[in-house]
């Protein structure tokens, strides 16, 4: 059955978050997605004037591909895909969630090989930099599951936060924010479990508004990378290749992971061992979207959750570039709002946010009665 959320969301993918061209080729590569949506991804590319190419995957399939995998033989996979993604111009990637859990017997040796064979080259050394693209998931009963929610009440939360969030209002609103941080220093965070310093001099700062993550909301920067010290606990969920951590707590000396502790020690020390770069962050973001304010452990959501910040272990973006590097990244959200534990950010020691509430005036714009339709009246 037609469902014209899908046209509305798959206009959104292709005309503000990729601004495709006429001619332009884009790679629409999907995960376990109903053939209702991609059909209307298609036609939005063609009614654009676009290029559509397919890639259809399955999470079950990928295990499969993955259990006896080796160097060798994911060499032809990043060759192929390699070669692809130097030739388009934009990328639509959307996962449907069938089974979290899917990669989670696998050893995770073989999990990391696929990230530094396939998914480093591919997509964070071509795509990111080289495209421009845009990733979201597509609501499923498991993803209904980790809301705590029914199908229906998802389906309905799910189209509210990716397509009536006004992303242009949202954008102007960040602005100011990203000017500050690019011209900030130091940086300190403390909260229940948390109480970490850090510098951000010279490193520059990204405003996303819509354009890669739909949902979207965040103002990112990263560490400048041997600054970190202290430690920090995160207080949501975060399942990496099938396995649900909790509890995390890292603490950091001159930079580096120097202890990591988890529901499971031995797993995540595992993941920040898979090379030298797991170990020093990517990555720090402000999350701002009001219209998220609880965690369902799907980093695409909780990363942008109202109040929240993430700070990510292992590769930076181009574009707020520390030099680390690393098949990892591995965006990890602390929320800090009164209902988990509250906690204060502090920029060159002004207070920035305190209980998850802006209260600077170059931030004050991202709070919800200047971004949610219903609190501003519209």
């Amino acid at each position: 059955m037609h469902d014209p959320r899908h046209d509305k969301l798959a206009d959104l993918l292709v005309n503000y978050s990729c601004e495709v061209q006429p001619g332009e080729n884009v790679l629409i590569e999907c995960y376990d997605t109903p053939l209702e949506f991609i059909d209307a991804i298609v036609r939005a590319v063609y009614a654009a004037d676009g290029h559509p190419l397919l890639e259809l995957k399955y999470n079950r399939l990928l295990r499969t591909l993955l259990a006896d995998a080796s160097k060798e033989s994911l060499a032809a996979i990043q060759h192929a895909e390699l070669h692809r993604m130097k030739n388009m111009d934009a990328f639509i990637g959307v996962r449907g969630i069938a089974n979290a859990k899917e990669l989670s017997d696998l050893p995770s040796e073989k999990n990391a090989l696929w990230g530094t064979e396939v998914f480093q080259p591919v997509h964070a050394n071509e795509r990111v930099p080289n495209t421009k693209w845009v990733v979201l998931r597509y609501p499923t009963q498991s993803m209904a599951m980790m809301a705590n929610m029914s199908t229906q009440a998802f389906e309905d939360y799910y189209f509210r936060v990716t397509t009536e969030v006004d992303y242009r209002r949202m954008s102007e609103a960040m602005d100011p924010a990203e000017q500050f941080l690019k011209s900030a220093d130091r940086v300190e965070i403390t909260g229940p479990g948390t109480d970490l310093r850090f510098s951000i001099k010279g490193i520059g700062a990204v405003k996303c508004d819509g354009k890669r993550n739909i949902p979207d909301g965040e103002v990112y920067t990263c560490p400048v990378r041997d600054s970190v010290n202290g430690v920090v606990r995160y207080n949501t969920p975060s399942s990496y290749h099938g396995f649900t951590f909790k509890d995390i707590e890292l603490r950091f000396e001159n930079g580096k992971i120097v202890d990591a502790k988890a529901n499971d020690r031995k797993r995540i020390n595992e993941i920040f061992d898979t090379d030298e770069g797991a170990r020093y962050i990517g990555e720090f973001a402000l999350g701002c979207n009001p219209a998220i304010t609880f965690a369902m452990d799907e980093i695409l959501f909780d990363e942008k959750i109202g109040g929240s910040f993430h700070f990510t272990p292992g590769n930076a973006y181009d574009d707020t570039d520390n030099g680390n590097r690393s098949a990892v990244h591995w965006d990890l959200v602390c929320i800090q709002t009164p209902e988990c534990g509250g906690g204060e950010i502090r920029i060159d020691g002004d207070l920035i946010r305190k209980d998850g509430r802006f209260v600077h005036p170059a931030f004050e714009g991202m709070n919800p009665e200047n971004l949610l339709p219903e609190q501003r009246g519209a």
